[in-house]
């Protein structure tokens, strides 16, 4: 269907409609005091992740910890990962390492200029390029995210599926129109942005002090919570993790996970998964962990079960606390190393992996 065909006066004055909305509403955060596209792109990165809310105290331990791109591509990518710890996603903090050593090797710490330079770096997509160009360098290029999906699904009534090319063709298009009648590409992206994330909200939109409320077809039609469409999601996976937490006095084995799995280049302990819960000791597999744990260690409980859950993946999880006694010498299962507190605190961890280990008894 062409959208554009019939959207009439509806798209006259929606930008400078937005932008007073916004210069009366918007909240105060520190990545719009900046025209620093590192800052920017750090900060967009985090929020991909999380509410403003949550992201806000990452963006500045980050930015204290790497205040420019050449530091953070000088870092270690275990201490990235350690200020990372609780967003989930770790993928995106190693390319994100991977495109600050980039832009500080091969551009001598500049990024590009314009949007379409800035597509060419690794790791930076459409909504991040837009989202840099326009901010830092003020072109006039629109970010298309969830809350502009939503707010001109809305207020246009497209009731195209947003999964489908075909619709982040419809909704870039109408965006990147809409954005050229502003005088301020930054404050019209900052502005239909925030307008999702506080006004039109995914439940229970703010529709009756809404500034389009007379000209937005979801209104007017009573179709709030029909827009946007989006298409359901991937089935979830449930997967049982029995973990093995071996304890040695004040130390404790962890192992770095290697695999192509969750976690990668993350530490966890000892770990049997298995198809169902378990709930004794016993019930685990026989293999060499467990008997190296019959032999060696002395079991001292067994915690409650803890659930974790990630976009496709519910984990749910088991401690078993192991303890050696402390003038045995051992030899740790493969891959695992006694780890003192200071090196556990220091080493990146899933948040399931960092909340028991506050919960142990030292």
């Amino acid at each position: 269907m062409d959208w554009f065909s019939d959207l009439d006066d509806s798209t006259s004055g929606f930008a400078a409609t937005l932008t007073r909305w916004y210069e009366h509403h918007k909240r105060d955060l520190p990545w719009r005091h900046t025209r620093d596209p590192y800052s920017i792109w750090l900060s967009e990165v985090i929020l991909q992740q999380t509410r403003v809310a949550q992201g806000r105290p990452y963006y500045e331990r980050f930015l204290a910890a790497y205040p420019t791109v050449q530091s953070m591509a000088g870092a270690d990518e275990r201490d990235l990962l350690r200020l990372w710890q609780g967003l989930g996603y770790y993928s995106r903090a190693r390319n994100m390492h991977k495109t600050a050593q980039y832009v500080a090797e091969q551009r001598d710490g500049r990024f590009p200029e314009t949007y379409a330079g800035l597509l060419k770096l690794p790791g930076i997509g459409p909504y991040t390029a837009a989202a840099i160009a326009s901010f830092a360098f003020k072109e006039k290029v629109a970010v298309v995210d969830g809350n502009v999906y939503r707010v001109l699904a809305r207020i246009f009534g497209i009731d195209e599926d947003i999964t489908t090319t075909g619709a982040r063709k419809t909704f870039s298009e109408l965006a990147n129109r809409l954005i050229q009648a502003s005088d301020n590409p930054a404050t019209y992206n900052q502005a239909i942005m925030e307008f999702g994330a506080i006004q039109c909200t995914p439940v229970s939109p703010d529709c009756l002090i809404c500034p389009f409320q007379q000209r937005c077809r979801a209104f007017l039609t009573g179709r709030q919570r029909m827009l946007p469409v989006k298409s359901k999601k991937t089935a979830v996976r449930e997967r049982f993790f029995n973990y093995i937490v071996i304890r040695q006095g004040d130390r404790i084995a962890l192992k770095e996970r290697t695999g192509k799995d969750i976690w990668q280049h993350l530490y966890d302990f000892c770990l049997i998964e298995t198809e169902e819960p378990m709930e004794a000791f016993r019930e685990l597999p026989e293999g060499k962990v467990l008997n190296w744990v019959l032999q060696e260690g002395i079991l001292r409980g067994l915690s409650d079960e803890r659930t974790h859950i990630l976009s496709h993946q519910k984990i749910r999880a088991r401690f078993w606390l192991v303890e050696v006694p402390e003038d045995r010498k051992v030899e740790l299962p493969d891959g695992l190393t006694f780890c003192k507190p200071s090196d556990t605190e220091r080493l990146p961890k899933p948040i399931l992996i960092a909340d028991y280990l506050k919960s142990l008894p030292f």
